[in-house]
């Protein structure tokens, strides 16, 4: 019995020990399985701590990565001894988490600095779970250990952009705002906070927290005037028609008004629905106060620019109406036979006078013209030569009186054609030429010769033997009313005259420039646009024998009437002793607007001289009633004014006058008119 006891016995061990064979090696199986795994596994390592021994378990390939050899496991497998391997900064942080963990604590993923062998560190994740007894204490710890370094750098790069993109927009004073579609439809918006400080609250303020989205809060700011606007840009951003770039005002927290400019993008999902839109706010406050501050300056400068041509026309006026009579009268003594030599010399002294004095408001009112930007230019094909000649036709008087030679040099190039404004370029060379005469000594000389550049315009060089220009003041040629000096000479000049002629020439596309040897003479040049190679001699010589073809006498050979209403003596005299030369013009005058409308309905003259600033009725309605009155609406008749300025002789050519003559009015000019409008 004993014996059957002892067998059945050995029978149950037998059965248990294969079992446990077996489960030893599912456990091998296992364990080789999970060695595998960790070997796949680079930056892995598993452990495991016995408490009650006070013994680490590691898996030493972990350590060897940190280069770290089998000699050193017995060493660090000591766990007063691991510490010393964290970073310094790293240990309290680890010490305070293992208290809270063998109190009872869950462990929570923990990043560290671990050192490695031969200097420096990684970055690790621990993961710890324990086995604790019935009273809570912690019998074994085990978990698996993480090489995180390479995400570690990610996450410090991206830090590092974070706190770059920070800085931007910092600096930027920008604000950034995103929607995004959220559930159910619903938008999300999302605001920095410095977009709110652009209007003066801070991003917990209760005005924009308090019961409202902060979207509709933003809304329920914008101006009324610029939210159909911001829609509209919006909508059409959304369609694809344009970018989202929109200026418009929000209320501040003061009450007033702040400039936003919004820019942003919207980003779209695979099927075209709006999914997301991010973008910025400027604060441009103080930029459209200064635009608003710049147009109200432009506005008084052009104010300031309007009362100055009001001035000009004033002035222009003013001087011209006794102009017109101290020209008039001493041109009329030019044919008087009666005269002794001295009182003709006089006599050509005041004209001389009053034609400079003439030349002075000229040139004034040009430059105001041409500052303006009033002077239009007719650019078209002209031959210089031909100009030039013109030129010296009215300028030779001068050059006589002071003995001075001329000699033109156009080395082959006499036939070029130019695309200039004729009537400006024949005052450049006035200009250029007569100030070659007037800064010249007696009996000098001055040389104009033309040069073809190497960029194919023709450059025209004025050459003089004057007295030349000091250093100092070369850099101011080119200054409006500066004479350099000259205005203690006695030579006559308002020194406008090279201002106007650099303006007219650059106004026709060309250059302008100088030299200049002190006691020497003077060498200025003008460089231009020619052609394409045409010969336009003829058709120049054409045209010279007809400007050349003034009338000085009256082509009138029957008696017609003229009807002069004028309300100043002066210029009545004046008219009446230049009629009395032509004894077919018989001129009736009438003082008075009135009368004078009496006179042309009661006696239909041929033609009607109407003065612009009458006292009672100006020209201009005298001109409409003249207009409008069948009996007299079909007389010529022609403008006589001191108002002298373009804007002046374009009024009067709309108002329907047959000519506008100003004052003061030459003999020449007036005869002209009436052979064009009289001579049938």
């Amino acid at each position: 019995m004993n014996l059957f006891r002892n067998f059945q016995a050995a029978q149950i061990s037998a059965s248990q020990l294969q079992a446990l064979r077996a489960r030893l090696s599912e456990m091998t199986h296992m364990r080789e399985m999970f060695e595998r795994v960790f070997r796949g596994s680079k930056g892995y390592g598993y452990f495991d701590c016995d408490m009650e021994k006070s013994i680490v378990t590691w898996d030493a390939r972990f350590w060897q990565v940190l280069g770290y050899h089998e000699s050193d496991m017995a060493f660090i497998s000591q766990p007063k001894h691991l510490m010393g391997y964290l970073h310094h900064e790293d240990r309290p942080i680890m010490q305070h988490h293992f208290r809270k963990f063998l109190k009872g604590a869950v462990w929570n993923e923990t990043i560290f600095r671990i050192k490695k062998k031969t200097g420096g560190y990684i970055w690790a994740e621990v993961r710890i779970d324990a086995v604790r007894d019935n009273n809570g204490r912690v019998k074994f710890a085990s978990g698996i250990i993480l090489d995180v370094s390479r995400l570690k750098q990610i996450e410090q790069a991206l830090q590092v952009v974070e706190a770059r993109h920070a800085r931007i927009i910092e600096s930027s004073n920008d604000g950034i705002w995103e929607w995004s579609a959220g559930p159910a439809g619903k938008p999300n918006f999302q605001y920095s906070s410095r977009c709110w400080e652009h209007l003066g609250y801070t991003d917990d303020d209760d005005a924009v927290n308090f019961g409202v989205d902060r979207f509709d809060a933003w809304l329920d700011r914008m101006h009324p005037e610029d939210r159909k606007r911001f829609d509209k840009v919006l909508h059409d951003h959304i369609k694809g028609k344009g970018s989202f770039d929109v200026e418009y005002r929000v209320r501040g927290k003061n009450n007033q008004w702040c400039w936003i400019r919004a820019r942003g993008h919207m980003d779209f999902d695979p099927n075209g629905k709006p999914m997301r839109m991010s973008g910025t706010n400027m604060d441009i406050t103080a930029l459209k106060i200064a635009e608003q501050r710049v147009l109200k300056e432009k506005e008084k400068a052009e104010h300031a620019s309007q009362a100055k041509s009001e001035f000009l026309s004033r002035i222009s006026h003013e001087l011209r109406t006794p102009l017109n009579a101290i020209i008039g009268f001493s041109e009329w003594f030019d044919g008087a036979s009666n005269l002794t030599r001295d009182q003709k010399v006089n006599i050509q002294e005041i004209q001389k006078a009053g034609v400079h004095l003439l030349a002075l408001v000229n040139e004034v009112l040009e430059l105001s013209k041409i500052e303006a930007g009033k002077r239009s230019y007719s650019i078209e094909e002209i031959m210089p030569l031909r100009i030039i000649r013109e030129v010296f036709n009215l300028l030779c008087a001068q050059m006589e009186e002071k003995q001075i030679k001329l000699c033109v040099e156009t080395n082959n190039l006499h036939d070029i054609t130019l695309f200039a404004d004729a009537t400006a370029l024949r005052q450049v060379f006035i200009n250029l030429i007569g100030n070659a005469i007037k800064y010249n000594k007696e009996g000098g000389h001055i040389e104009v010769s033309f040069e073809m550049n190497c960029e194919g315009k023709l450059r025209f060089i004025i050459e003089d033997t004057g007295r030349g220009i000091p250093e100092e003041c070369k850099g101011d040629i080119f200054q409006p009313f500066n004479r350099l000096g000259a205005e203690f000479s006695g030579i006559e000049g308002t020194g406008v005259g090279l201002v106007i002629t650099k303006q007219l020439v650059e106004g026709m596309g060309g250059v302008i420039g100088f030299s200049s040897e002190l006691h020497t003479g003077s060498r200025f040049w003008v460089e231009l646009p020619i052609c394409e190679k045409q010969n336009l001699s003829a058709k120049a010589d054409a045209s010279a024998g007809s400007e050349a073809a003034q009338l000085p006498v009256l082509n009138i050979t029957s008696e017609k009437s003229i009807l002069y209403i004028e309300d100043n003596p002066a210029n009545q005299r004046l008219m009446s002793q230049n009629f009395l030369r032509y004894p077919q013009l018989q001129l009736k005058i009438a003082s008075e607007a009135v009368l004078g409308l009496f006179l042309a309905r009661s006696s239909s003259p041929d033609l009607i001289i109407l003065d612009i600033n009458l006292p009672d009725l100006d020209g201009f309605e005298c001109l409409s009633v003249l207009k409008q009155d069948p009996i007299t609406k079909d007389i010529p008749v022609v403008a006589l004014s001191a108002n002298a300025l373009v804007h002046d002789l374009n009024k009067g050519r709309k108002a329907g006058f047959s000519s506008y003559l100003t004052k003061p009015l030459r003999l020449n000019q007036l005869i002209c008119v009436l052979n064009n409008l009289l001579v049938s």
